[in-house]
């Protein structure tokens, strides 16, 4: 994975626009090039079957509906989650909704959340997991496209924290998209605590081998997570979200500073 560094970081963050109460400007890369990952858009209804979009409408919906103290928000690695035990015994109750979609980038869930899937809540938590399907993009873009869904996110929910995880290994055998991801975790550890309400957990400790293989008993497509490999990702999260959640109003504060 190549070395992040400092200068390169802060120069990134520096040249992010401000996200503002009623939309998120586009971030800028080195150069004042537009950074594609983090121009919001929806999905294009190739299909015909209006299926994204009636995801979208469902959860704009239940904003209206639920009073969660923690969001998800991402792709199929969210999505799926709520499909396994894991979810039912750790997750949901904790007052989760699950807003994933699969195969989301983060220029969809970008969109979702300026369109809607952030009115009538306050969750106290939001989970995001995003990134892994931006194939088009270099790692820096896709981990600023991360960053501007955070930066969006704290600005409308000013008093949650946000859990930013990492993206997990994929390929059965080390291939080029492992290094990828492995290059957005190195960006987004470094530029989420400049956030201040942000944090990065990894959660993907454990899923490759001493030979450097992934086992099909942690994810079946070696993509998607398992019973087994949601329930290894899951206890680290599941951990910090209570930890989160336990704190008192003067402790969340502290810890923001």
């Amino acid at each position: 994975m190549p070395c992040v560094q400092a200068d390169t970081a802060a120069k990134m963050f520096t040249v992010m626009r401000r996200v503002t109460n009623n939309s998120a400007e586009p971030a800028r890369m080195s150069g004042d090039d537009m950074n594609p990952a983090a121009v919001a858009q929806p999905v294009e209804d190739i299909q015909g079957d209006g299926r994204w979009m009636s995801q979208h409408t469902r959860f704009v919906q239940e904003c209206k509906d639920g009073e969660p103290d923690v969001l998800f928000v991402g792709d199929s690695m969210i999505q799926l989650m709520q499909q396994y035990e894991v979810w039912r015994e750790l997750f949901s109750p904790l007052h989760a909704l699950n807003f994933g979609i699969g195969g989301d980038t983060t220029c969809n869930v970008l969109w979702r959340l300026q369109n809607g899937e952030l009115e009538n809540i306050r969750p106290k938590v939001v989970v995001l997991w995003v990134g892994t399907n931006n194939h088009e993009h270099t790692a820096e873009q896709v981990a600023g496209g991360v960053l501007a869904i955070a930066q969006l996110l704290t600005s409308r929910l000013p008093k949650a924290k946000i859990v930013v995880l990492g993206l997990l290994p994929r390929g059965e055998r080390p291939n080029p998209l492992r290094e990828k991801n492995a290059a957005v975790n190195g960006f987004l550890r470094s530029w989420l605590p400049q956030l201040g309400q942000a944090q990065f957990l990894d959660v993907g400790a454990g899923f490759v081998h001493s030979d450097g293989s992934i086992s099909p008993q942690d994810m079946f497509d070696f993509l998607h997570l398992t019973a087994a490999g949601y329930r290894t990702m899951a206890k680290p999260l599941s951990d910090l979200l209570l930890q989160i959640l336990e704190e008192t109003p003067e402790e969340r504060r502290a810890s923001l500073v």
